[in-house]
């Protein structure tokens, strides 16, 4: 993809092009502050570039019929997103459907050339399958603080060797095509934004919980990244003082307490203190526990499990009351490998924001699980790389 929107208007048509589908003229004329003139004008234009083609006729209004406008098929996105534990790769065509999708298991602490070696393979992989002979723009997220406008991670606690690592700079050059890079949790906002439960709503909090907790803030329809890319570090907010040590370097953080290591870690102890015979049986069995084996034992009524799950559920929703009070959002979507919890996460979490934040900011509010699960990651990728290249240049 070489050709980029002259102007304000056509990059305006094509995002209308990607979120609805093809569309007429006419229709196309009824969302966008255009004469009709004008309007002929820039999609005219459009065509001339190959971004957008003709797509049959449309629909009649009366009058002659108008073709259809879509944009052009044989456009390309790659989605990146990476976890503390796994690497989530997909194509997707312009209007960001996911045409492949492979995940593989990777320990983000092994180091940027190591993850970025397996992202690309697994990109080669898809490209090989015939879904793509190239790719016209890259995502990608990484599970922590990024300087948005140079594409670095800055400082994430969970990802040793990374701080400062061009990441941009670095799978452009590989790729051979533009790239853009953003946290992981803003990404899912976004994917969950297009494509899933957020698709109606331009006010929302979208909440990670899985090896680490942030949180996508998402204002008027856009993401909101903070001066320097650091909203949302809501792991980071202590929930108790004085307690235990966070990989920040700080004592009583969320995260510390309540994330896939943290259940993991207490898991293990319940287990071990025989809280749980569930747990034990599952420890000797497997040698180690994670949030899923969480979830199985409180589905089976291990009253330790079930325990571990409202606590951790009540800790995520004190810190979301004050969110909400703070933001009065229309929506607050939870995410994430812990969301195996389900509905006794789900269930906790919504106690304690209803209980804490006035009912002005809860009368209305739905607290929900995210429909997309591992998708929402890379969808929000491709959504990230498409807001950029369908900006005029």
């Amino acid at each position: 993809m070489t050709a980029r929107p002259a102007n304000t208007h056509q990059a305006r048509l094509l995002r209308l092009l990607r979120d609805g589908g093809p569309n007429s003229r006419a229709q196309l004329g009824d969302q966008v502050d255009l004469s009709r003139s004008k309007l002929a004008v820039e999609v005219d234009r459009l065509l001339d570039t190959g971004l957008v083609v003709a797509d049959g006729l449309a629909a009649s209004r009366g009058g002659r019929r108008s073709h259809n406008i879509r944009l052009a098929p044989e456009l390309r996105f790659l989605g990146v997103d990476i976890g503390a534990t796994s690497i989530d790769v997909a194509v997707t065509n312009a209007e960001l459907e996911v045409l492949g999708h492979l995940n593989h298991p990777m320990d983000v602490r092994e180091g940027p050339v190591a993850v970025f070696e397996q992202a690309l393979s697994l990109a080669a992989k898809l490209r090989a399958s015939g879904l793509a002979d190239g790719f016209d723009g890259a995502g990608v997220g990484v599970p922590g603080p990024v300087r948005f406008p140079e594409g670095v991670p800055v400082a994430p606690p969970i990802m040793p060797g990374w701080d400062g690592f061009p990441v941009r700079e670095a799978l452009s050059q590989e790729l051979g095509c533009p790239v853009m890079v953003d946290n992981d949790v803003n990404l899912m906002a976004m994917g969950e934004q297009h494509a899933g439960v957020a698709r109606s709503v331009g006010d929302f909090l979208c909440v990670k919980i899985g090896t680490g907790i942030g949180c996508g803030i998402v204002v008027g329809g856009e993401v909101y990244r903070g001066t320097t890319g650091s909203a949302g570090d809501i792991g980071h907010i202590q929930v108790e003082p004085g307690g235990r040590p966070c990989a920040c370097g700080n004592r009583g953080c969320l995260e510390a307490h309540f994330s896939g290591a943290a259940l993991a870690r207490d898991a293990q102890d319940a287990a071990r203190e025989g809280r749980s015979p569930e747990l034990a049986a599952r420890l000797e069995a497997a040698g180690r526990l994670s949030a899923l084996d969480v979830a199985a034992a409180a589905a089976a009524g291990d009253a330790a499990a079930l325990a571990l799950i409202r606590e951790g559920g009540n800790r995520v929703g004190q810190v979301i009351a004050g969110l909400v009070s703070f933001f009065n959002p229309g929506l607050v979507v939870i995410g994430g490998g812990v969301t195996g919890l389900g509905h006794n996460l789900l269930a906790s979490v919504r106690t304690q924001v209803y209980r804490q934040s006035l009912p002005l900011a809860t009368n209305n509010l739905p607290i929900v699980l995210g429909e997309l699960g591992p998708a929402a990651g890379v969808i929000g990728a491709a959504r990230l790389i498409s807001d950029h290249l369908f900006s005029p240049a």
